[in-house]
């Protein structure tokens, strides 16, 4: 009894439960990215294509999951059978009992489309300008030849759609905003030139669009004839074909592939179908960006304040209450920030620059409505009291003996703050800017309500004067999860990009931040000053 009393007292007993409790919470993160590893990363590998007779008729497709017998219900088996088109539905459960034996067909295969999620059957022919050209296993082949040429004309008419005809129809737009001022003033010349520019690009224009529409009617002349298990035919363009995958007939290195095709489709494409198929690149793009602009604005915030509170304001009840404040800002919900960045900077700033410098494009609100750089301030508001905090802590650490060595040399106060104060205390006011990052790249809320959408039709950043545009829309990985995982009419297909979404976005965060903890160790070894 005596020696347990003892270890109590010297605080064995204690260490133990603190490095038990570290170990559990260690194991309990491992096994949330673990989980989240396996279920995402083992979407891309091409499944086994099995087919089965049940008494409603054969089903073919992959096998997602089983649900055992409970009480009266039988045992069932979860397809994916794709062929939403045709079918209604990309996944089916089907009664084991009554369920032959499984197949695995060496013609079959999974053709991924634009539309309508994956097809799932045989390639029955391959026509051209609508004579077919080859039937049968032929029919695959050279359909397999000729999918890389037809992925490239697609790819070349979105860079099209995207870039020329975008510019034009921008081009288009600021003559239609300056023609308007110019009927305001009545300058008649100065709409009949205004007039001849608009017909010289409206004539470039739809010569792109002839162009456009030649190259979209050239992708078409190639269609695949389709074949479901239960002998439905569907005609399809070779030209909104994404990939064919004979899962069956392929080896572990074609099909690892495949496996790299589609993980780096995930990361480097745009979103289809409803945000369940294709990439996510804009929502990294915008996540990233949405982070560095929050980080641009909070540190100088943070630290201004803090510099304010700790050097110059006289302490007493109020800077004490002020710090309580900043303080409590902290835990105030985020959907509050998110509910006033849209009344104070959405519907307040951006509606007064609208009236003042975007006069001539209202009713259509250029700034009076969500952006990147509305959703960065209120992020910034909602993370600047842990900035705070840390900065004075820092700015506390700095050892009185600097402060007075550099005043005893002549330096005013603020030269001593800048020369010698802030060096010091950088390595901590960049820890407050790591917390900052940590807890700004996984809020969503805010963002609803102060510019994120569900698919930006154009990325922040980009080639068009002024290259970065603030008043953008854009996505973000946090608000692609939400999206994805609740608000999608496809929860079975959504299943696997959430587990992936949720990876990428930890993925981007620990990258955020393992750049500033670089930083921080490089300044720390560079400058000294502060361990906080």
């Amino acid at each position: 009894m005596s020696r347990l009393t003892d270890r109590f007292r010297q605080g064995g007993v204690f260490v133990w439960f603190s490095g038990t409790l570290l170990a559990f919470c260690l194991a309990m993160i491992l096994s949330l990215v673990g989980f989240i590893v396996s279920k995402g990363m083992g979407y891309f590998w091409p499944a086994t294509l099995v087919q089965v007779q049940t008494p409603d008729g054969p089903v073919l497709g992959e096998i997602t999951g089983h649900e055992p017998a409970r009480g009266e219900e039988t045992e069932k088996v979860q397809f994916r059978v794709g062929n939403r088109d045709i079918y209604g539905q990309d996944f089916r459960w089907v009664p084991a009992q009554g369920m032959g034996s499984p197949e695995q067909p060496k013609d079959v295969l999974l053709i991924e489309r634009l539309e309508y999620g994956p097809f799932i059957g045989r390639v029955a022919s391959l026509s051209h300008e609508g004579q077919v050209v080859a039937t049968g296993p032929q029919a695959l082949a050279e359909a397999m030849k000729r999918l890389p040429e037809a992925n490239r004309q697609r790819h070349q008419i979105q860079s099209i759609e995207k870039g020329r005809v975008g510019e034009l129809n921008r081009r288009i737009e600021k003559l239609r905003l300056a023609r308007r001022k110019l009927e305001a003033k009545g300058d008649q010349a100065g709409l009949q030139a205004l007039d001849a520019k608009t017909a010289e690009i409206q004539a470039t224009y739809d010569q792109v669009q002839a162009s456009l529409e030649q190259a979209r009617t050239e992708a078409r002349s190639w269609t695949l004839n389709l074949q479901t298990a239960d002998g439905q035919d569907k005609e399809w363009p070779l030209g909104s074909v994404v990939r064919m995958v004979p899962a069956n007939a392929m080896g572990t290195f074609d099909k690892l592939g495949v496996y790299l095709s589609r993980l780096w489709e995930f990361v480097a494409d745009d979103p289809r179908e409803s945000n369940t198929e294709g990439g996510i690149f804009p929502a990294i793009f915008g996540t990233v960006m949405m982070v560095l602009v929050m980080s641009v604005l909070v540190v100088p915030l943070g630290v201004i304040t803090a510099l304010y509170l700790r050097e110059y304001a006289k302490q007493g009840w109020l800077v004490r209450a002020v710090r309580v404040a900043v303080n409590n800002l902290a835990g105030v919900p985020s959907i509050v920030f998110g509910v006033f960045g849209l009344g104070f900077f959405v519907y307040g700033l951006g509606g007064t620059i609208d009236k003042l410098f975007f006069a001539d494009s209202l009713p259509t609100p250029t700034y009076g409505t969500g952006g990147i750089l509305w959703a960065s301030l209120t992020l910034a508001l909602l993370t600047v009291p842990v900035v705070i905090v840390a900065t004075e802590e820092a700015l506390g650490a700095v050892p009185r003996s600097q402060r007075e060595a550099s005043l005893a040399m002549g330096a005013t106060k603020w030269q001593t703050l800048w020369k010698v104060v802030l060096p010091s205390a950088t390595p901590g006011i960049l820890t407050g800017l790591i917390l900052a990052i940590a807890r700004g790249a996984g809020e969503v809320a805010p963002l609803m309500l102060t510019g994120v959408v569900k698919l930006a039709p154009a990325m922040p950043l980009d080639g068009t004067f002024p290259f970065f545009h603030l008043d953008r829309k854009f996505m973000h990985l946090g608000f692609h999860i939400y999206d994805v995982g609740f608000q999608s009419p496809n929860s079975e297909a959504a299943k696997p990009m959430v587990f992936m979404a949720s990876l990428l976005l930890l993925i981007v965060v620990v990258v955020l931040n393992l750049f500033a903890l670089n930083l921080r160790r490089k300044l720390r070894k560079r400058l000294g000053g502060s361990t906080f």
